[in-house]
């Protein structure tokens, strides 16, 4: 065994035993000098050793945190599944009391664990320990052939020797093939409790959760608890392990495969390292988001349960796949009830809070609230009715109040809408759709940046959600940071075309920063099929139309409008936009003749342009909505038009 493994047996000890020092060697027997612990670092059995009659020892293969794992042939003479590979699984020091009892307990409810993600357990078998005479318990699990995570996370070795990280995508991967497994075990009332690289193994194209030595009961609250200093939650050492100490070592376990994670058992023992420290981090910021309330230090404020977790890793990687290769990875949202309706599609960054806040989506109804049928009943409501009719809902409702305060916001009450949810606040668990609703509140009021702080909250708690770094973006462009709203909006777009909204608060940035032709691949990415396909071929137009003027520019603006499915009225606005900025830069010394360009059908000269500008005019003038305006139109017509001999 590796000395830089090798730690007392001890849980409330765990110190390092068995190492060199001064120049002499460590022993792989002894015992530990801090608590007197016995310990052995040596394989207790033997090649050919036979164990409980039935399996005989081929070798060890490495050691877990509980113990030993031999590989051994099954051979039950006359069984269907005669000289089959196995793996035992022993305890490291058999005079442990704890880690005895430890296997006892494996013996009565791993055998009835059966999910395709993690190993079999067969049998328990004893065996007389070589040394005290003692029985050892021996956990008999099926042989997965295969790799660790730790040796494919080792392998990736630079020239400097050490090992680089695996790819993110890879890693996003990894941990969507193995939640599902912890979700099986939280569900059947067991914990993990140890995991890390060294027990995942990966075969045949999938991975399978191995040595279950440290796996418990959840409602144990008096066997030793086992863990890997690094991947194991701080509070389990005072209060126990739980389902999010669990999802705490999934966290762990991705972050340590994707960073250049050097410290991660001491410096870095209980946090992360910061994006500053770590490019990756800063580069996909849903994937730190999902880390930090992962591994958050207060259990209530990471994921409740590994379905929730795995959730938004999926999300986290549609977007680090689609901001790879430029592919969108669309998927409807589990939490929210779409995109909504677009807003803040004005290239000019008006902003109307109130009817951002009425596009923005709502979080769906969770069907299991208690409250959730008292809606149904009440739906269309206005907030005074609602209010009134609540006093007969159910108490513990989260789903109640949560309307309400949605109801306010929509009248205009946003006074009323953040009193109702602080009084939730008070009383509730963390709960992520508090913040959305006060997001909205601060919207509907015109203070983007305490939408920003509040959409900020959400964002942590959903990193996979597209429509929560969309909200953020827009307060945050809102209040004047287009280089925090920049990042986020260019990731929801890439990710999902149907985020509209997104495509013009990208545009808006990219035409502040004068890359006007970025700006326009974007406009011209709005699918036909959104409601927004024409005002983002209008928005492009008039992009272009501020880029440095030539006749390239107007002939190209030109075929844009004319392209443009557009009513009369906002063609011919259109129009005399570009006409009229092509007449004036045809004054102040372009070519005489325009290079022969035609814009909108007009030669590209003084005279053509006037004609144009004309016809526009007269057009208008026909649809205008009243005489008074009619008279002006004419007379900006007769005006413009050049002399003619008639």
């Amino acid at each position: 065994m590796a000395q830089d493994r090798r730690f007392c047996g001890n849980p409330g000890c765990e110190r390092p035993v068995g190492r060199d020092r001064d120049g002499k060697p460590g022993r792989d027997e002894g015992f530990c000098p801090s608590c007197r612990t016995p310990f052995s670092f040596v394989p207790k059995l033997a090649p050919g050793t036979l164990v409980a009659g039935r399996y005989e020892v081929l070798g060890a293969l490495a050691y877990g945190g509980l113990g030993w794992i031999y590989l051994a042939r099954d051979k039950n003479v006359g069984d269907d599944v005669s000289d089959r590979w196995v793996v035992l699984k022993g305890l490291i020091d058999a005079g442990d009391p704890d880690a005895m009892a430890a296997a006892v307990s494996e013996r009565r409810f791993l055998v009835s664990v059966d999910h395709p993600g993690i190993v079999k357990i067969h049998d328990f078998a004893l065996h007389p320990d070589p040394r005290t005479g003692d029985d050892v318990g021996y956990i008999v699990m099926a042989y997965v052939g295969g790799r660790s995570l730790r040796d494919i996370r080792t392998d990736r070795s630079g020239p400097d020797g050490v090992a680089r990280p695996l790819p993110l995508e890879q890693v996003l991967a990894y941990g969507l093939e193995i939640l599902p497994a912890f979700g099986y075990l939280h569900e059947r009332g067991l914990l993990y409790c140890d995991f890390k690289p060294d027990n995942a193994i990966h075969a045949d194209d999938r991975l399978t959760l191995v040595d279950l030595g440290a796996v418990r009961r959840i409602d144990d609250t008096t066997s030793a608890v086992w863990g890997t200093v690094g991947y194991q939650a701080p509070e389990v050492a005072r209060s126990g392990p739980s389902v999010s100490s669990d999802l705490y070592t999934v966290a762990r376990t991705l972050a340590v495969l994707s960073l250049d994670f050097r410290g991660f058992s001491s410096t870095y023992v209980d946090r992360l390292p910061s994006p500053d420290d770590q490019p990756l981090l800063a580069e996909q910021e849903p994937y730190h988001r999902l880390l930090l309330r992962a591994t958050d230090h207060d259990p209530d404020r990471r994921f409740e349960t590994a379905a929730d977790m795995s959730e938004q890793l999926l999300g986290v990687l549609r977007q680090v796949l689609a901001t790879g290769d430029g592919k969108p990875r669309p998927a409807p949202s589990a939490q929210f009830s779409g995109e909504g309706t677009a807003f803040a599609t004005d290239l000019g960054g008006a902003f109307d809070g109130p009817a951002i806040a009425a596009a923005l989506p709502v979080p769906q109804i969770d069907p299991t609230d208690p409250g959730a049928s008292f809606l149904l009943a009440t739906r269309g409501l206005d907030p005074d009715a609602l209010a009134a009719a609540a006093a007969g809902a159910p108490g513990d409702s989260i789903e109640v109040p949560i309307a309400l305060a949605r109801a306010r916001i929509a009248v205009g009450d946003t006074a009323g809408a953040r009193q109702t949810l602080d009084g939730l606040a008070a009383v509730a668990p963390p709960d992520w759709r508090i913040d959305w609703f006060r997001g909205l509140a601060a919207l509907a009021d015109g203070d983007p940046r305490a939408a920003a702080a509040a959409f900020d909250v959400v964002f942590w708690a959903l990193p996979g959600e597209p429509i929560t770094q969309l909200a953020l973006a827009t307060a945050n462009e809102w209040a004047g940071d287009p280089d925090a709203a920049y990042p986020r909006y260019r990731r929801v777009w890439t990710t999902d075309h149907g985020y509209v909204s997104a495509a013009f608060g990208l545009a808006r940035i990219l035409l502040s920063r004068g890359e006007q032709d970025a700006a326009i691949e974007v406009l011209e990415a709005v699918p036909v099929s959104s409601s927004h396909h024409v005002a983002a071929g209008v928005a492009a137009a008039r992009a272009r139309l501020a880029a440095p003027p030539s006749a390239a520019v107007f002939a190209d603006v030109s075929a844009r409008i004319e392209r443009l499915p557009l009513d009369v009225e906002p063609k011919a606005a259109l129009s005399v936009d570009l006409l009229t900025a092509a007449l004036s830069w045809v004054r102040n010394g372009a070519p005489a003749d325009g290079g022969g360009a035609r814009v909108l059908g007009s030669p590209l000269t003084e005279r053509g342009l006037r004609f144009g500008l004309e016809r526009v005019y007269r057009t208008l003038a026909r649809v205008a909505p009243d005489s008074a305006q009619r008279i002006t139109l004419v007379d900006l017509a007769n005006g413009i038009r050049p002399r003619t001999l008639v």
